[in-house]
């Protein structure tokens, strides 16, 4: 098993993948092997609310739109740990983060419980004024609760702290390999 990193971001070189690239190399010092899914290359629907609100996703736990979702879904189950890596927008994640864990949501706390328990690390990264980032890893805890996943770590990335967070972040990303285990 793979720690996953999965992040989201139209651009690839900016701070976003930067964050990316840093925590995937910081794991990968630690020596575990890592699986990164990058979101913009996924099509990922925003949930239809099926049926009166609730289609399969609390009957049977899975999803019925035809997309990319079930894979990606399939790897949040088959990871050691997880990380998410989002652009802040708007004080929140971006859009395709938002649609897989809404999805995810809906499946998982009522039928499927496969993600309980599962250790994360949160990544947001903002420009602008970088006001969102901490609102950005609130909204993306408050949504992995619902799951019962547990962040260990949450991490704001802004433009102004860029200079030494973007090193600290292949420290975070080699501790979280080593210790995400032992961390309660």
């Amino acid at each position: 098993m793979a720690i996953l990193v999965v992040w989201s971001s139209p651009n690839m070189d900016e701070l976003t993948a930067s964050a990316k690239n840093q925590i995937v190399s910081g794991i990968e010092a630690a020596g575990k092997e890592t699986e990164v899914i990058h979101l913009n290359r996924k099509r990922m629907e925003m949930c239809k609310r099926c049926g009166n609100g609730w289609g399969t996703c609390l009957s049977e736990g899975k999803c019925i739109l035809n997309d990319d979702f079930a894979e990606v879904y399939a790897a949040f189950q088959n990871a050691e740990a997880i990380v998410l890596v989002t652009p802040v927008y708007w004080h929140d994640m971006s859009e395709n983060m938002k649609a897989l864990l809404d999805r995810m949501r809906r499946c998982e706390p009522f039928t499927n419980h496969y993600l309980e328990g599962k250790r994360c690390m949160l990544v947001a990264c903002a420009g602008g004024t970088g006001n969102g980032a901490v609102k950005c890893l609130r909204t993306m805890e408050e949504t992995l609760g619902h799951m019962k996943m547990t962040p260990l770590e949450r991490l704001p990335i802004i433009r102004f702290n860029k200079e030494y967070m973007l090193p600290a972040l292949f420290h975070a990303g080699s501790m979280f390999a080593q210790h995400y285990e032992d961390w309660k």
